[in-house]
């Protein structure tokens, strides 16, 4: 099936969360059991990239991040959400009171709410070899990193009065500690007088760098005259500076952190920026929030979202589908695909008798069309009114009988059951639920001896990485159901016998496609009772 997608992609959703680290992951599913849609836009830049492991965070203590990160996009996922790897580069007001968020390479996503999960840069001070070894022997959290340095040397250089506000509890971690002023605080302050009477050797001098040894890790700080400090680990404060530089066309402004570090995004309770609509939590918020917190305060913004979407439809008398709109909004130009059958269909039900076909996610009716065409008795189905309304009107031309029906295959009960011979859904884009309820669905349609055609994409060319700087992703595959989720339930139950579940060329079909991939095939029959 050839397909005419434009280049540039507009989705539609109820949330877009810019961020896709621990408060955005958070927010997110916090909405997908809410049975909102969402579409999380990760560049995959979180602040915690440069530790190994991550720590206070009760239940996952020690976990790297990146696999915290792994976990939190497949939970997200198994509710529909979407993570996408791209960069949002500009967040606007659309004329209908809604957000347009503009990805770099030129997909856009239009939402009813936007959450800034964005996060913060830290700003190392300009000393020679501390940035080399930030993230491993170079700290600034006591609380984060502290422990692991336990009784070894550590050197904390101080360079803002607020650098004294973690001195004790570095030295309450070692003997072995040495508090460095190297700018920013008085010699005389009553905390470095504190420190110094409770035994804190105290050296008032600048840095000139932090020296490696052999071994690769840090050995020492040297100072501006020469003399040498050892060193096992170096503390130090960072200033910051959020990302925030997709939301200045809606003119929102920062303020000054009480800290004097950096500017911070202004939340109401409800994580309610200046912007009516624009959320943020996390560290876009609080530069010392540790990932347990970012955490918890993206799933408690998620929770107020809710809130206020389920206002407005209250206030409106409905109840929408953004899926359905996302859809509608794809068929509402020119033709999207070929209009011919898909090649695997034609294929793979070659010889079966013609009798009830339920074709799931039928989009502009190619399938359908062509099973009708075959004598097959055919029910097309699709979210999206516009696709079926496509149908019905090629149906008519053609003149062939298609009955089209409405349906979310999400949907309780959403098909008749046993009612089909043959159930279809060729690359049908339907949300991921934990339940497997559009599985069940499309299973429970099958007639005792009918047949269920599942057929996919091959998703691994679909996972390689992309340069975020330059290109973003529409979709996110693996937030819809997968043949691989048929199968587990399809092999978990007597009443099915797979026949063929394999990796396959796609064939050309009843026309030629412009292009070639490779198809992930299953054909199951329900037996007979």
């Amino acid at each position: 099936m050839t397909d005419h997608m434009p280049r540039n992609i507009e989705r539609h959703c109820d949330v877009a969360i810019i961020g896709g680290s621990a408060a955005g992951l958070a927010a997110a599913l916090q909405l997908g059991r809410q049975r909102r849609s969402v579409i999380v836009v990760d560049a995959g830049e979180p602040r915690n990239a440069p530790a190994g492991h991550m720590h206070s965070y009760l239940g996952h203590e020690g976990r790297p991040p990146a696999e915290l990160a792994a976990i939190g996009r497949d939970e997200v996922r198994s509710y529909g959400g979407e993570v996408v790897a791209g960069r949002a580069v500009d967040v606007t007001r659309t004329a209908d009171d809604r957000f347009s968020v503009e990805l770099v390479g030129g997909h856009r996503v239009i939402a009813r709410r936007v959450l800034a999960a964005t996060g913060l840069v830290d700003e190392l001070p300009d000393i020679d070899g501390l940035a080399e070894h930030w993230g491993g022997d170079v700290i600034h959290c006591p609380f984060c990193h502290g422990f692991e340095v336990r009784d070894r040397r550590i050197v904390q250089i101080v360079t803002h009065p607020m650098g004294l506000h973690p001195a004790g509890l570095f030295r309450q971690l070692t003997a072995r500690f040495t508090l460095v002023l190297h700018d920013g605080v008085h010699t005389d302050a009553p905390e470095v007088a504190a420190m110094r009477v409770a035994g804190a050797h105290v050296v008032n001098e600048r840095v000139r760098s932090v020296v490696t040894g052999d071994d690769g890790h840090v050995a020492a700080v040297e100072l501006a005259d020469g003399n040498r400090i050892d060193a096992d680990a170096v503390a130090i404060g960072t200033r910051f500076r959020v990302r925030v530089e997709p939301f200045a066309s809606l003119g929102l402004e920062l303020i000054a952190h009480p800290s004097g570090l950096g500017d911070v995004v202004e939340t109401d309770p409800t994580g309610a920026t200046m912007i009516p609509g624009l959320y943020a939590a996390g560290n876009v918020t609080d530069p010392s929030q540790q990932v347990l917190h970012a955490a918890a305060e993206g799933s408690r913004v998620g929770g107020m979202i809710s809130f206020g979407l389920a206002a407005d439809d209250i206030d409106a008398a409905a109840r929408p589908s953004t899926i359905e709109a996302d859809w509608d909004h794809r068929y509402g130009g020119d033709q999207v695909w070929s209009g011919n059958p898909n090649g695997t269909l034609v294929s793979e039900i070659a010889g079966l008798e013609p009798g009830r076909a339920l074709d799931v996610g039928a989009g502009e009716g190619g399938d359908a069309l062509w099973l009708a065409e075959q004598g097959w008795r055919v029910t097309a189905t699709d979210i999206s009114g516009r696709a079926l309304t496509r149908i019905a009107a090629e149906a008519e031309r053609r003149g062939v009988p298609v009955e089209c029906h409405h349906a979310d295959a999400n949907a309780l009960d959403a098909y008749d059951a046993g009612a089909f011979d043959l159930v279809s859904a060729q690359y049908a884009s339907i949300p991921r639920t934990p339940d497997d309820r559009a599985v069940r669905n499309l299973l429970d349609a099958v007639a005792p001896g009918g047949v269920l055609l599942v057929v996919g994409h091959d998703l691994e060319p679909m996972r390689e990485p992309i340069d975020t700087l330059t290109h973003s992703r529409p979709f996110d595959p693996d937030a819809y159901v997968r043949v691989d989720d048929f199968v587990a339930v399809i092999e978990a139950s007597p009443d099915w016998a797979v026949e063929l579940h394999e990796k396959k060329p796609r064939p050309p079909g009843a026309a030629s496609a412009s292009h070639h991939v490779d198809d992930i095939v299953l054909r199951a029959r329900k037996r007979s009772s």
